[in-house]
């Protein structure tokens, strides 16, 4: 879901290059990795320690992004090693690469959640969905089609795109300081898209770090999975959006993990609340007759969803179906196919 971007500035209207940075801060790097997907690049950071860097996020394992991070350390990067990696949140655009800096000889920060989430599922490959994971298809109300060719398919792995993560590493928390660049930052997690999401706020400047929780113009994907299917994770974003607003201000340079730098926080953490309750309205309404979660795409992102984009549009619908269920605003039955149908109270 797009947000209107009014009061909402760009400082920097183009990205660097593959290969290149810019320098959005002294000694702070901006820098891409390109993504097989519509959404096709993950931002990255390398904050400069004076004798190394520490590198935020990394994108994916992959031959390609290893090169273009050679590239990278040996020009922008001027040579010097990365001493730390810092990781916001276990997506594997953002941890991808987090093991083969720690064998180059870095250290791992990373929050705990998102130690253990991908460690079990880099350790965990799947040749074929599991049991749980068709049941969960079905009771969401997934498309025939697409429910027929995802039975019979490989399921996405971790273990294809994120490197093994070492055993150790040092825990991001929240209400703790981190020192990178010469800043020092205070660590406060959201939630909602990743569990115990980090971001991260300079004391020193107005510069904030906000990896997938702090983003401009998209949001952030907010979906239920059959690891924990009635799960509710659209509270868990709106609480952690209405707690970071309160530290948010128009001057701060935000770095997200995703599209360009911006300013105008408080505006656009009011943006990404009011869009949630909108889509819940929005879909409360649709729901005065009974539907499956398939049936659900049109109200909650003003369009119809098909193709690569399926999958994401579902899980965000069954997020918000929770949530109007757990809420009391909604009635789930399980309908004669398998599938649940919702209807507002």
């Amino acid at each position: 879901m797009d947000g209107d971007t009014t009061g909402i500035r760009y400082p920097f209207a183009t990205p660097p290059v593959t290969g290149d940075a810019i320098e959005v801060a002294a000694g702070v790097l901006w820098m891409r990795l390109p993504l097989p997907m519509a959404l096709d690049h993950v931002n990255v950071y390398a904050l400069d320690d004076g004798d190394s860097w520490t590198v935020i996020d990394t994108g994916f394992s992959s031959r390609k992004s290893r090169a273009i991070w050679e590239d990278l350390l040996a020009g922008p990067l001027g040579g010097k090693p990365v001493s730390r990696v810092v990781i916001t949140h276990h997506h594997p655009d953002h941890v991808g690469l987090a093991g083969w800096f720690v064998d180059k000889g870095a250290t791992l920060h990373i929050p705990r959640t998102a130690w253990l989430t991908t460690r079990m599922l880099t350790l965990d490959p799947q040749d074929v969905p599991t049991p749980e994971t068709l049941d969960f298809y079905r009771k969401s109300g997934m498309d025939k089609s697409v429910y027929a060719k995802r039975e019979t398919e490989r399921p996405f792995n971790f273990a294809d795109c994120v490197a093994p993560l070492p055993l150790g590493y040092q825990r991001l928390q929240e209400g703790g300081q981190i020192t990178m660049g010469g800043r020092v930052w205070d660590i406060r997690m959201g939630n909602g898209h990743a569990p115990e999401h980090a971001t991260f706020w300079s004391r020193d400047d107005n510069l904030v770090i906000g990896g997938d929780q702090l983003l401009p113009s998209i949001s952030a994907n907010i979906g239920v999975y059959a690891t924990e299917p009635d799960a509710d994770p659209v509270s868990e974003w709106i609480e952690a959006c209405e707690r970071l607003q309160q530290f948010a201000d128009t001057e701060q340079l935000v770095l997200g993990g995703h599209k360009l730098p911006f300013t105008g926080l408080p505006r656009r953490m009011t943006q990404m609340i009011e869009n949630h309750h909108g889509a819940l309205a929005r879909l409360e309404k649709f729901l005065q007759t009974p539907k499956r979660g398939g049936e659900c795409f049109l109200p909650l992102f003003k369009r119809e969803i098909t193709g690569d984009a399926y999958g994401l549009a579902l899980v965000e619908a069954i997020a918000h179906l929770n949530h109007l269920h757990q809420s009391g605003r909604a009635t789930r039955s399980l309908g004669d196919d398998g599938a649940y149908l919702w209807q507002a109270t």
